[in-house]
């Protein structure tokens, strides 16, 4: 509006100059040529009809040809000026009083102040919004504010490194700031928060890990590193007989943990049903669910073929679990370490070539910069790129790439040069996970989903098991539970998730044979699993929202 304002007040001064030099050159014109002397007001009463287009007067009909002429100019110059006018003054003017109205300041209380908004920061909305915790985005882009506030979303027009952009958001009596834009502007959030709200909590989320010191120094009192996590998640499912104990567990109390299992390429399991393969018969373990091609179904159906990529959660006791990765692993080339190829050296690339290093894991490094750490300097969607790298050769190609679009090609690239090769892929957003499984991705993991849940979890105090797996697995209350069994409120019809443990108040070990007759007691902490939006429902339906 404040530019509206400037180029209004630029267009009307060049309006009543313009009104000004003709009304002197019309009464000069009117003595000398026409013979017909007028004053300065005639004068100008004759510019301003011709400008708006009213009509002439008694002055219609001129005696010389000159005037005729300058007159037909006066014409042209009224129109030319009202086609101006339109563009420059009305439309603007229309637009921003039919617009909607971005608020500027917020009266919420014990929310949370979202700075700027990304596909990381919807994730983290949606999981505090299921737990009945209010939210309010700030942010400096009035049309980026707009568009938020279209969707639903509570935005605050400011920004969110200011004095005045903070008190807009009401941070005196927010319950916590998350900062996740970037590292300069993050410090200066941190800085500016705890001058105005010296208690209040703020998280921020470091872009690079070397920089969450200056994080720290500025005043934040949690520094998140979803890139560093997720990097370290995908090392860990590169499979390598360096390591027997790949798929990180989630333990939930002595010898009973939940875990997330890939399907290899070569399984022995590859083919069959749940049903026919007997993994519960055999090994023991309960099948919580599993994952084909990004769409999770708990409980799973028995007659569903399992195949190459198929990722198990399952529970179970230590033994049981190693036997049943086992059944999952190749059979082809069991005891060769292979070869690793890292496509993409940045936060989380690095992390990755870290972890590999450190368990004695050969890799080799492709990116566009020729930088310290890269091996084979080149893009990685090209054919003759991933060729001097040696993915022929690659038992495993690890897609560490920040654009989705970009990973999903490469995705396909790698399929059809190394049919049989192992592709795990980072993702930047949720929604792309499924795109990759279609591409020929093996595993997939959004750095979305990752960053959301940390940071949910370190705003509202709670325990999530599971940062880096595909199914989100946290111990939570559930008040609206209590006095009824799991069958009687059809917790996995209504919600997706299944009850997988209850720790009960004052007894160390939680209960982990936990069936459709168990009534939950207060104090009960369940231990749920299923995807992040049945975990919301959850949450929505029987949690303090």
């Amino acid at each position: 509006m404040a530019t509206w304002r400037r180029q209004t007040a630029k267009f009307v001064a060049g309006i009543a100059v313009t009104i000004v030099v003709f009304t002197l050159l019309y009464d000069y014109g009117m003595t000398a040529f026409d013979n017909r002397p007028r004053t300065l007001l005639e004068s100008l009463q004759v510019v301003v009809e011709t400008f708006t287009t009213t009509g002439y007067g008694s002055d219609a009909g001129w005696n010389s040809r000159v005037m005729t002429l300058f007159v037909i100019v006066m014409d042209l110059t009224g129109v030319v000026l009202i086609f101006l006018a339109l563009p420059a003054l009305a439309f603007p003017l229309l637009e921003e009083e039919l617009s909607t109205t971005v608020p500027t300041s917020t009266d919420l209380t014990d929310h949370v102040v979202v700075c700027g908004f990304s596909e990381r920061a919807e994730t983290l909305i949606e999981e505090l919004e299921s737990r009945g915790v209010d939210t309010v985005i700030a942010e400096p882009d009035r049309d980026t504010a707009l568009e938020r506030y279209e969707d639903g979303y509570t935005v605050v027009h400011a920004s969110p490194d200011t004095v005045d952009g903070l008190l807009a958001t009401n941070i005196v009596e927010a319950r916590a700031v998350v900062a996740d834009i970037s590292d300069e502007i993050d410090t200066s959030i941190v800085l500016t928060a705890k001058e105005l709200a010296a208690d209040v909590r703020v998280v921020t989320v470091a872009e690079e890990l070397d920089h969450a010191r200056y994080h720290e120094l500025a005043g934040a009192d949690e520094v998140l590193s979803p890139r560093t996590l997720l990097g370290e998640s995908l090392a860990r499912k590169v499979t390598t007989a360096v390591s027997t104990d790949l798929d990180e567990p989630v333990e939930l109390g002595e010898n009973f943990d939940i875990v997330e299992l890939s399907v290899r390429r070569g399984s022995q399991l590859i083919g069959s049903s749940l049903a026919e393969s007997r993994l519960r018969e055999e090994t023991g373990v309960n099948v919580i669910g599993l994952w084909f091609d990004g769409e999770f179904q708990s409980p799973p159906d028995p007659t569903a073929t399992i195949t190459s990529g198929t990722i198990m959660l399952v529970s179970g006791r230590d033994d049981q679990i190693e036997m049943l990765r086992e059944r999952t692993r190749t059979d082809v080339r069991r005891h060769e370490s292979g070869k690793t190829l890292v496509v993409g050296y940045g936060g989380v690339g690095e992390a990755i070539c870290r972890m590999l290093t450190e368990a004695g894991h050969e890799h080799t490094t492709v990116d566009k910069r020729d930088i310290e750490g890269v091996d084979v300097v080149g893009d990685g969607t090209e054919v003759e790129t991933l060729r001097r790298a040696g993915i022929e050769e690659a038992r495993t190609v690890v897609l560490a790439i920040a654009d989705d679009a970009v990973a999903e090609f490469a995705t396909l690239v790698c399929r059809d040069l190394a049919p049989d090769v192992e592709i795990i892929v980072r993702a930047q957003q949720r929604e792309s996970v499924k795109k990759l499984y279609r591409a020929g991705a093996d595993y997939a993991l959004s750095l979305a989903s990752i960053s959301g849940r940390m940071t949910a979890g370190t705003v509202l105090d709670e325990e999530v098991l599971s940062m880096t797996t595909q199914v989100d697995i946290v111990r939570t209350e559930a008040p609206k539970l209590v006095g009824l069994t799991l069958a009687e409120a059809s917790v996995r019809a209504e919600t997706g998730c299944t009850v997988v443990a209850v720790k009960r108040e004052g007894e160390d070990d939680p209960m982990t044979d936990v069936g459709p007759d168990y009534r939950v007691r207060r104090g009960d902490q369940l231990v749920i699993a299923g995807t992040d939006e049945d975990v919301n429902r959850f949450n929505e339906r029987f949690g303090n929202s």
